[in-house]
């Protein structure tokens, strides 16, 4: 299985956070899943990380590969479906991390509700 971390997801999973859920935890440390990053969320998490917004690993890279979650890069094609989507959401990140496990078959582990409005497969965090 493809597993597609949202932003929230991914840095409870690699600060160990107790908010991460069993099940999600559990499928995350599966060796049999391909554990996946956005470049969207990891944009997404510098940003607030450089504006002090919140606590996240300074060299995320390096975290990533420490923790064996390959980091997903945006196509055109993930740009031109995210911006084709319902308005159900309107997060520009989220709305990327929903049209890459569309075209990845992805799910997605998060605790973000609006992320069931579209056609993904969704794990709770």
């Amino acid at each position: 299985m493809i597993l597609l971390l949202d932003a929230h997801a991914l840095l409870w999973s690699l600060t160990d956070d107790p908010r991460l859920s069993a099940s999600a935890r559990r499928a995350i440390r599966d060796p049999a899943n391909d554990v996946l990053a956005s470049a969207a969320s990891l944009w997404e998490l510098e940003v607030k990380r450089v504006a002090g917004r919140l606590e996240a690993p300074a060299d995320m890279l390096a975290t990533l590969e420490e923790s064996q979650i390959d980091a997903l890069p945006l196509t055109g094609s993930d740009a031109i479906v995210a911006a084709g989507l319902p308005p159900h959401h309107r997060d520009p990140f989220d709305r990327m991390v929903i049209a890459q496990a569309q075209r990845l078959d992805a799910v997605i582990v998060t605790r973000d509700r609006a992320f069931a409005d579209y056609d993904v497969k969704v794990l709770t965090a």
